[in-house]
């Protein structure tokens, strides 16, 4: 590929230049190069090759700078590594997430995202020194790097692609125009052709992670002098004063061109030192570090090598361009190399020539299109193959513009470097089937198929691929060991949620793939229970999804600060908390038990722990006033179930969890009586019915102790009992006479308030107990949730108002009010209630038994049969 110079990068100090990816190059972004900037770059006056200045952007211009990181990981210090300190990047995603997602820059947002994870990374890595190597190089860690990477790919393409490519539109690039100089040819070919900046794009992001190897001691390690190749200069000098020769042949001339020319090699020693140079150049070329290259090899006397590295920058001669000024008197000087042709050609048949070493071959490859010399060095990586690939297709798209645009002849170039021309496409297809293992698996991991779909800009089927890993349909064929983790999650979401901010995803189309990737990270959020972050995240997805993701969420919480907090989190981000906490309490309270629910004995007045979670569920429904009715209405049909369970401590329990002022609320909701709607009216009919019903069983109750808790008559004293002992016996009957008579008023208003409180149940207003108003025209009652909530209320009649008059007749009987017990049968003959309905034949049979009794005991004092004076 062709370096053609439309950047620059300014030179960096030595002390930079052995710092590798272990420097600041981990942590740098990418910035995308508008066209007013390439217009400024190409008037200054030193120039770099093609992946310079681009480099640059990513190791300069967005560099975080130490202080700021330690500040933003201060929060770090107290979580234990290695698993706790990256965990702090959902907050910190969703604190940036939250922030920018009014603002209007987008790409704002992927920078402080990229702070984020360079912030805890290098935390991580401060931190690796306390366990070794092994540990600190984890998976968890080895993610973080992919992911920082992969979103500094991101920024850059997609910022070129949703700014300058549409400003390019604007401004209307019709390419270049004949006659130009080399330099303003390629200006004009960056300016209009967005396929290659993007390439070049690509390549600088390559180039600003890339991650030096560990090749043994680099050159500053064996030599510091600016003399090249001193021992062969050594001996060549000293051979007629060395007593003894070295036993192999070495070169006898010390020019650049003597190995090659003379077929000899240089002194062993500088030969070594030659490749580790070789070696050391190549990685600078690699992370785009060309002045870097060109100091090095003037450092350690090889000002050849220097110069080779000038022979590739475009040519130009300002004398010609009228736009410099009226004075001609002073001659400028030529940018470039005016015979750069002739030096791309030889350096194309250097890479291809087997003479030089492989890092030799591989630098002069890089600066003249030569795939196959990169392809040998850069076998086993992927991110290097890729490199190689795209720096060939610049360099044969920019020499193609040059030979097409400029007016003049140049020397042609082999046939095979035109051959190496290819597409995207074909370029990630042989990565996919490459010789390496390493190269292919990485092509067929997670994260080589996110960054190659950010490449081809083919969202759509990125989308597909993210649901396909989350729902593991593609187990089978998936090389990768990493599992969808939680940060792996964190991530796709996020690059959802990007992709619909700059509208690069089809809503219809992507729509369930999108939400499909938010919904699994959501779900992966409840398990740790941090309601801000389930909320937020739900809060992107469709209605009944929000709703019964975050319901999920708050059937996970007991607590009741714990739910006052999810149900603000709720509110705060837009979610419809009252359908959300209707949803739960139903899914609670249809919830069936499992084996280890029915398993446990209980005592009897006891709760299931199962009973008391449906049960502490409508707790939900009583943080807002305007869900009082809602909460009747999920009260009533839970009171439904467990009286029919014949469960009276679970319907107290229920009871007791309605606010006493929820009737209040409602009216005031409504205004009016007269306004409450009709679904709100029975509710609080049925609730007040089972108000008088649990009042009634209760007084039962308490009537039933106290008949059962008669004052124990004392013994009497025994015969021959002394004075003491028969003085105290009286004593103790004058103690039980007033027990029992203080027992007998008791009782007495026992009675009274009892069988007051169950005729309440069988004489309730209206049309009688747990029988709903008369229904308006305008409701819709032929929906089969209130077709079943009928039913039910009709059921729990029959049950309920028997058992009610069985009680009413006990108290009445044992209370010997057989004439009380014998006006029953009226009010329940009555057609005002016509309670009659509810009873079965054989309940009925039962009753007239027991009334036949009363009767009986009636006759027995000279009464008729109804309890009223015999008439002779």
């Amino acid at each position: 590929m062709s370096n053609n110079s439309i950047k620059i990068k300014p030179q960096t100090n030595r002390t930079d230049v052995d710092e590798g990816a272990g420097g600041d190059n981990a942590y740098n972004l990418s910035m995308t190069l508008a066209p007013s900037e390439l217009q400024r770059i190409l008037h200054q006056s030193h120039y770099t090759n093609a992946t310079s200045f681009l480099s640059n952007s990513f190791k300069a211009n967005m560099l975080i700078d130490s202080t700021t990181i330690c500040e933003r990981s201060g929060a770090l210090d107290s979580i234990e590594y290695p698993k706790e300190k990256a965990d702090i990047l959902f907050s910190q995603f969703l604190e940036v997430w939250k922030i920018r997602a009014n603002g209007s820059d987008i790409f704002d947002t992927i920078q402080d995202l990229i702070f984020a994870c360079a912030g805890v990374l290098e935390s991580a890595k401060q931190e690796a020194s306390r366990y070794g190597e092994e540990k600190a190089r984890s998976n968890s860690w080895k993610w973080l790097e992919q992911e920082l990477k992969t979103w500094k790919l991101l920024y850059a393409l997609y910022k070129d692609r949703t700014l300058v490519q549409c400003g390019d539109e604007a401004m209307g690039f019709d390419g270049a125009t004949l006659g130009g100089s080399e330099k303003e040819v390629i200006s004009q070919l960056y300016n209009c052709n967005s396929t290659l900046r993007e390439y070049q794009l690509i390549i600088d992001w390559l180039e600003a992670c890339y991650e030096c190897r560990d090749y043994g001691p680099l050159i500053g390690h064996t030599t510091d002098r600016s003399v090249s190749w001193e021992n062969t200069l050594f001996q060549l000098k000293k051979k007629k004063q060395l007593a003894f020769g070295t036993g192999a042949e070495i070169v006898k001339s010390i020019d650049p061109d003597a190995p090659i020319r003379e077929k000899r090699p240089l002194h062993a020693l500088d030969e070594e030192d030659s490749m580790r140079l070789s070696r050391c150049l190549f990685q600078e070329v690699r992370q785009g570090r060309i002045d870097e290259a060109t100091s090095m090899c003037k450092y350690y006397g090889q000002s050849w090598r220097a110069a080779i590295f000038e022979g590739w920058r475009l040519h130009e001669d300002p004398n010609y361009d009228d736009t410099i000024g009226a004075n001609k008197s002073e001659k400028l000087s030529i940018e470039g190399n005016p015979r750069r042709d002739i030096w791309k050609k030889c350096a194309w048949l250097m890479a291809d020539s087997k003479k030089f070493d492989e890092y030799t071959r591989a630098i002069a490859g890089a600066f003249s299109g030569h795939l196959d010399s990169l392809k040998s060095l850069l076998g086993n990586s992927w991110e290097d193959l890729l490199w190689a690939y795209l720096k060939v297709q610049v360099d044969i798209r920019v020499e193609s513009e040059i030979r097409a645009c400029c007016l003049k002849p140049y020397h042609p170039l082999p046939e095979q470097y035109w051959n190496s021309k290819m597409s995207l496409e074909q370029i990630f297809d042989e990565l996919l089937v490459h010789n390496d293992a390493e190269v292919r698996d990485y092509a067929q991991s997670k994260i080589g198929i996110t960054q190659k779909y950010f490449i081809l800009d083919n969202i759509s089927e990125l989308l597909q691929q993210m649901r396909h890993w989350i729902d593991n349909e593609d187990a089978e064929c998936e090389t990768e060991c990493i599992p969808i983790t939680p940060h792996m999650l964190r991530f796709l979401t996020h690059i959802v949620l990007f992709m619909r901010q700059i509208g690069r995803v089809d809503i219809e189309d992507a729509a369930y793939q999108q939400n499909h990737i938010i919904a699994a990270y959501v779900e992966c959020l409840i398990t740790m229970g941090d309601a801000q972050l389930v909320a937020f995240y739900t809060s992107t997805l469709p209605s009944k999804t929000s709703i019964s993701l975050y319901s999920k969420f708050l059937e996970k919480i007991h607590k009741k600060e714990a739910r006052s907090i999810a149900l603000e989190e709720a509110i705060n981000v837009g979610l419809n908390v009252e359908e959300i906490t209707r949803h739960a309490v139903e899914t609670i309270r249809h919830a069936m038990p499992t084996d280890s629910d029915t398993t446990s004995s209980l005592q009897a007045g006891e709760i299931s722990e199962f009973d008391q979670r449906k049960i502490k569920a409508l707790e939900w429904l009583t943080f807002l006033p305007a869900q009082r009715g809602e909460l009747l209405w999920q009260a009533n049909a839970m009171v439904r179930t467990y009286l029919a369970e014949n469960k009276i401590e679970c319907v107290r329990a229920i009871s007791n969890m309605i606010p006493s002022d929820s009737l209040a609320q409602i009216i005031k909701l409504y205004s009016t009586k007269d306004d409450i709607p009709y679904r709100e009216d029975c509710s609080i009919k049925e609730y007040l019915s089972y108000k008088v019903y649990l009042a009634a069983i209760d007084s039962f109750n308490e009537w039933t102790i106290l008949y059962h808790n008669r004052p124990k008559e004392p013994e009497p004293a025994m015969a021959g009992a002394n004075f003491t002992e028969r003085v105290a016996c009286e004593h103790r009957e004058q103690v039980y006479r007033a027990e029992l008579n203080h027992w007998h008023i008791t009782l007495q208003e026992h009675v009274k308030v009892c069988r007051d409180s169950l005729y309440n149940v069988l004489v309730f207003p209206e049309m009688g107990w747990l029988i709903d108003p008369d229904v308006p025209k305008t409701f819709n009652s032929n929906n089969a949730t209130w077709e079943t909530r009928l039913t039910q209320l009709e059921k729990l009649r029959s049950i309920c108002i028997p058992e009610i008059v069985l009680l009413l007749y006990k108290v009445l009987h044992v209370s010997k009010d057989f004439q009380g017990c014998i006006k029953l049968a009226d009010d329940i003959a009555s057609e005002t209630r016509q309670l009659y309905k509810v009873y079965t034949k054989h309940k009925l049979a039962d009753l007239l038994s027991k009334l036949a009794d009363s009767s009986l005991e009636l006759l027995n004092k000279k009464l008729d049969p109804w309890g009223y004076s015999a008439q002779i």
